[in-house]
């Protein structure tokens, strides 16, 4: 009951309290990022629900020369861009993608669909729900987690999914956001992690693309 109807009920109301309490703050800085000139907002296609891609929202937090494929140097992230990561204030707009449906409040992150690509067929569970604003993973070590740490703490969480067990993440990760030494993923760590998922033993070849939807549940839980 909780899964399937309060939750999407609780994530329709409070995004859309929300966007309403945020907005003026979310026009102050996007017209902040504006000065710099391009978009204020960063549009990327991620894995959701069943691994079906669709476009995440976030503040541009990169100068607009920042080119996320060149390995030669870090990301050149503006100074106002490195504030909004420190405060997650670059994932505000993400509230519109809780709102059509595409995430929830708690959930395993949104990663790019190049992750996707080397899942094992136990690691796939991640998929089984919607994306999260935050999850079990980003309030238990955050940054500091290998990726197959990440992955077995969405796993954890999609398989004891509650209202306490997620009222219990909320708090977690007000206390994960005072930490300031959480780090802040980078281009290097996204390859990083890939070639982890890619080294995966007997598994590691095995792609999954859209096909999610077509593994038997019953086969699924007995891996």
């Amino acid at each position: 009951m909780y899964k399937v109807f309060v939750k999407r009920l609780l994530d329709i109301i409070l995004s859309s309290l929300m966007i309403v309490i945020c907005l003026p703050l979310m026009i102050i800085i996007a017209l902040i990022i504006k000065k710099d000139g391009g978009s204020a907002i960063f549009i990327q296609k991620r894995s959701g629900k069943d691994n079906d891609p669709f476009m995440i929202y976030k503040f541009r937090t990169m100068h607009i020369e920042n080119d996320v494929h060149d390995f030669k140097c870090e990301d050149r992230i503006t100074k106002f861009g490195k504030f909004l990561k420190r405060t997650s204030l670059d994932e505000l707009p993400q509230l519109f993608n809780i709102l059509k449906g595409d995430m929830s409040f708690i959930g395993p992150r949104p990663w790019i669909t190049d992750y996707s690509k080397y899942y094992t067929l136990n690691q796939m569970k991640r998929l089984s729900v919607k994306p999260g604003l935050t999850g079990l993973a980003q309030c238990c070590g955050r940054n500091s987690l290998s990726i197959i740490e990440k992955i077995n703490y969405d796993i954890k969480y999609v398989e004891d999914i509650s209202f306490i067990n997620d009222i219990k993440i909320v708090f977690l990760t007000i206390k994960s956001l005072l930490d300031k030494d959480s780090a802040s993923t980078t281009k290097f760590t996204i390859k990083s992690e890939l070639d982890q998922l890619k080294s995966q033993s007997r598994y590691a070849n095995f792609t999954i693309d859209n096909k999610f939807k077509n593994v038997n549940p019953i086969f699924e839980r007995r891996i």
